[in-house]
């Protein structure tokens, strides 16, 4: 069975860190995502990850708290350099080299992002985590794996979620809310289905990139994901 995507972006929200606690990281958890991410690693998959800071802040919270909105989306990148150097532990732990690549040049504790050397190290089976988003403020970190994704010319966007795919309205609050396999950017975007947000959405249009949305917390989904099996819902 060969392999469907050889180059994957993964996007992980920084809640996501959290498994079943309410803030932080869970260690628990972020072990079993670093096994998850070895299955597929050692099938020789390149793997690129952009993590999120929400577990421990978030720009437009701040903002709403009162706080500039650069400065409180300057802070909310910091948070995901926390969060990269965590799954980073993780994944060496695990005997898979990794670099944290960060937007905002910090180098005592991660490289400055370059592209090309991005590119490189992922030829070289090491894995990649983007952090501190694009460096900009008024950004999300979904923007921020769109336009990694595209640099790096990855073969696949996955947003790893807590539910099974996208819905035409939200699950949590809507028994009768009815689960889509495929859906076009531009119906993800006029429906406002909050896939992403609507840049992110179209720089993946526009780069022909598609995005797989899945639950993460459903053992083995990833490794299925990259032999092309059908799990979660695709934009394309």
């Amino acid at each position: 069975m060969s392999l469907k995507y050889k180059r994957i972006l993964l996007k992980l929200s920084g809640e996501a860190l959290m498994g079943n606690s309410d803030f932080g990281i869970d260690p628990s958890f972020i072990k079993y995502l670093a096994k998850e991410i070895k299955d597929v690693y050692e099938e020789g998959v390149e793997i690129a990850i952009v993590i999120g800071g929400g577990n421990i802040f978030r720009g437009n919270q701040g903002a709403k708290l009162g706080l500039d909105r650069a400065t409180a989306d300057y802070m909310g990148m910091l948070a995901t350099v926390m969060n990269a150097l965590a799954l980073q532990d993780a994944l060496e732990k695990e005997d898979m080299p990794t670099r944290v690549m960060s937007a905002i040049e910090m180098r005592q504790i991660a490289e400055p992002y370059i592209r090309r050397r991005a590119i490189r190290h992922l030829e070289k089976a090491r894995i990649v985590i983007f952090a501190a988003g694009t460096g900009s403020p008024f950004f999300t970190t979904d923007t921020t794996g769109a336009l990694r994704a595209a640099e790096i010319k990855a073969d696949v966007l996955l947003k790893a979620t807590k539910v099974d795919g996208i819905y035409d309205k939200d699950p949590s609050k809507y028994s009768d809310a009815k689960k889509l396999d495929e859906i076009s950017y531009l119906d993800a975007i006029n429906k406002n289905l909050k896939v992403m947000d609507h840049t992110a959405l179209t720089l993946c249009m526009e780069n022909k990139l598609p995005i797989i949305v899945f639950n993460i917390k459903q053992k083995g989904s990833l490794k299925d994901i990259v032999y092309g099996k059908k799990i979660g819902s695709v934009v394309k």
